[in-house]
C-alpha cells in the first residue's frame, strides 16, 4: 500500500495519524532518509528503521495523536548517554513526529443568525460542524456550509444527547431560549471550548444556575463567556469574526496581540539569553516579570551546579522546569520555541553558537555563558548586546557588560570598558571561600551521593568520580551539585556546600543573581530612553 495513498484516505475519513520523518543522522543509522505513517492503533506503513528505536517512535507517534501536537525526538543509537536507546549503531537520529487527519469539530447548539455565520466561518477553516436545534425550520441545509450535520431534537438538551462531544470539540450555545438547558447538556463534557452567547448579565445568571444545579466552581469558570475577542463586534457576522478568532488563538495556542505589537516583527521585546545556568536563569526571571519574552540558549550537557534555580535543567529533564513561578521547556526547534513564547514560557534551545538569532532576529541578546571570555559574542547579533562578567569590552565586543564580582560594584552597568577580572576566588560565604567548593579529585564519570538541598557534614562522601570518592570539606547545605553522567576533568568544580546550612535558601534566585539581573534590567532601560 502507497504510503501516500493511505494517509490521504485517512485524511479523508478525518481519521487521525502521525508521519514521522528523518530530518538528521549522525554517524552509523539504519535509515538516513525515510518517512513511516503510524495509526492511532498503533499499526504502521513505511519505516524509520527499525528496532528500538523505530519501536520508540511508534510510541511517541501514538502519545502525539492523542496530544495532537507534533514533536520532534532526538536520540542516540548507543548503550550510554544522554537520549540512549541501548542501541550499538554508535550514530544519531533525529525525528519530526507531524500529526494528521482529525478535522477539528464544531457543534453549535442553536441555528439562529450568529451561528449560521459561525458555521460559514467554520466551514472555511476546516471544521467538521454539527449544528443542533429544537426548532425544526431552523435547521434549513440553505444556511449552511455542505456537509453540515443537522440535528434535531424535541428541545435542545434532547438533540444535544444525539451528540457525540469529546476534547476534538469546540462548543457555541446560542439559542433563544434555551441557553440553560442546552449549557447544562455540555458543560460537563470533555470539550475543548465550550462558549455561551450573551450579554454579561446574561452570563451571570447562567453560570449561577450551573452552580445551583451542582456543577463546579472549576467547572463553570472554565467557560468561554462572553464569548470572542472584544473587536466591537455587532453585527451577526462581526461576532463570528470575534468568536473563530477566539478559537483559533486557542487551537493555536497564541497571544491574540496585535501583529504590530508582537515580538516577531522587530523583536524589540524579545531578548535571547546565551546560557541557561542560575546567573542566567535570575536575569531571565527579573525580565520576564518586567514584560520582556525571554529565550535562552546552551549547550546540549551544560555543567550547571546550581540545578535547583537553573533554567538548563530542562536538558535534562523531561516537561518543564519552574523557578519562582516562572516556567522553562526546552525547545527542539524555532517554531516550537514560538509557541513556548506565545505560550508564557522560556524556550531553551541547543544552540552553542547563536546560530538561531538569525532566525529569531531579538531585539536584545544577553551573554551569560559566564565563561571569562568571549565565545563569539558580538554587537552585529542585536540592536543591544549585553554580557555579563569578564572577557568583553563594552563599546567593543558588546554594548554594555554588567559586573558580576561580588563587592561594592556587583551589578554596576559598565558602558566602557571590561569588568573586573576573575579572581579565581570563591566569594566569601560565613567565613569560608575555596572550601566551600567541591572539585573533582581526577578526571571522570560523575556520579552525586547528595542532592542538591542536602545537609552533609564534614568528611562525609557526597559523590563519585569514577570510582574516586569525594568528601565534604565542610558542613552545610548543598547548594549546588552537577547532573549524574557528565564527564569531568581533575579539579573541575562539581557542587558547592553553604556553610549557613538550614539557613541557606536552595530554591530561589541567589542574592548575587538578583543583582546583576537588577544591572541588565537597568542598561536595557538606559538605552530605551
Amino acid at each position: 500500500m502507497n504510503l501516500f495513498a493511505e494517509a490521504a484516505r485517512l485524511t479523508e475519513s478525518n481519521t487521525p495519524f502521525a508521519l514521522a520523518t528523518i530530518v538528521s543522522t549522525k554517524g552509523s543509522a539504519p535509515r538516513h532518509s525515510s518517512q513511516m505513517l503510524v495509526r492511532r492503533d498503533g499499526t504502521v506503513l513505511g519505516t524509520v528503521g527499525g528496532g528500538l528505536i523505530e519501536n520508540h517512535v511508534i510510541d511517541q507517534a501514538m502519545e502525539a495523536i492523542v496530544a495532537r501536537k507534533p514533536r520532534t525526538i532526538q536520540r542516540s543509537l548507543t548503550r550510554k548517554g544522554k537520549d540512549a536507546m541501548d542501541m550499538d549503531c554508535a550514530g544519531a537520529m533525529t525525528i519530526h513526529i507531524d500529526v494528521h487527519g482529525l478535522k477539528p469539530e464544531m457543534v453549535l447548539a442553536g441555528a439562529g443568525h450568529v451561528n449560521r455565520a459561525v458555521a460559514a466561518l467554520a466551514g472555511q477553516m476546516g471544521f467538521e460542524i454539527t449544528v443542533v436545534d429544537s426548532y425544526e425550520p431552523n435547521l434549513n441545509a440553505l444556511h449552511f456550509p455542505n456537509g453540515t450535520r443537522l440535528v434535531h431534537g424535541e428541545t435542545m438538551a434532547e438533540g444535544l444527547t444525539k451528540v457525540e462531544l469529546n476534547d476534538n470539540c469546540y462548543v457555541l450555545v446560542a439559542t433563544n431560549h434555551e441557553d440553560t438547558d442546552g449549557l447544562a447538556a455540555v458543560i460537563e463534557s470533555s470539550s475543548s471550548y465550550i462558549a455561551l452567547l450573551g450579554s454579561r448579565t446574561k452570563v451571570k445568571t447562567l453560570k449561577q444556575r450551573m452552580l445551583e444545579r451542582g456543577v463546579s466552581p472549576e467547572v463553570v469558570a472554565g467557560i468561554r463567556a462572553p464569548v470572542g475577542l472584544d473587536i466591537g463586534a455587532e453585527t451577526p457576522v462581526e461576532i463570528a469574526v470575534s468568536i473563530m478568532a477566539e478559537i483559533l488563538m486557542e487551537r493555536n495556542e497564541r497571544s491574540g496581540r496585535p501583529m504590530k505589537d508582537s515580538i516577531r516583527n522587530g523583536g524589540s521585546n524579545l531578548v535571547v539569553i546565551r546560557g541557561a545556568g542560575d546567573m542566567a536563569t535570575g536575569t531571565a526571571i527579573r525580565l520576564k516579570r518586567s514584560g520582556f519574552q525571554v529565550a535562552m540558549l546552551d549547550v546540549a550537557e551544560p555543567t550547571v551546579i546550581r540545578t535547583s534555580v537553573a533554567f538548563a535543567q530542562t536538558m535534562f529533564v523531561d516537561g518543564s522546569v519552574e523557578v519562582e513561578g516562572i516556567k522553562a521547556h526546552k525547545a527542539c526547534s524555532v517554531a516550537e520555541a514560538w509557541r513556548l513564547l506565545d505560550a508564557g514560557t522560556v524556550p531553551v534551545l541547543i544552540d552553542p553558537k547563536g546560530e538561531i538569532l538569525r532566525q529569531f532576529k531579538p531585539g536584545i541578546v544577553i551573554d551569560s555563558i559566564l565563561a571569562k571570555k568571549n565565545l563569539g559574542t558580538s554587537k552585529e547579533m542585536a540592536p543591544l548586546t549585553i554580557a555579563l562578567g569578564p572577557g568583553f569590552n563594552a563599546g567593543e565586543d558588546v554594548d554594555v557588560v554588567v559586573e558580576t564580582n561580588r563587592g561594592h560594584n556587583l551589578g554596576r552597568v559598565i558602558l566602557e570598558g571590561p569588568a573586573a577580572q576573575n579572581t579565581g576566588i570563591p566569594g566569601n560565604i560565613a567565613g569560608y571561600t575555596e572550601e566551600r567548593i567541591i572539585r573533582a579529585p581526577s578526571a571522570g564519570e560523575m556520579q552525586p551521593l547528595a542532592a542538591v538541598g542536602d545537609l552533609v557534614v564534614e568528611g562525609q562522601m557526597i559523590a563519585k568520580v569514577g570510582n574516586e570518592a569525594v568528601t565534604a570539606k565542610i558542613s552545610g547545605k548543598i547548594r549546588g551539585m552537577l547532573n549524574p553522567g557528565i564527564s569531568v576533568t581533575e579539579g573541575f568544580k562539581i557542587g558547592d556546600i553553604d556553610p549557613r546550612g538550614e539557613q541557606a535558601d536552595h530554591t530561589t534566585v541567589s542574592d548575587k543573581a538578583r543583582a546583576v539581573a537588577g544591572g541588565v534590567l537597568e542598561a536595557i532601560m538606559m538605552f530605551r530612553h
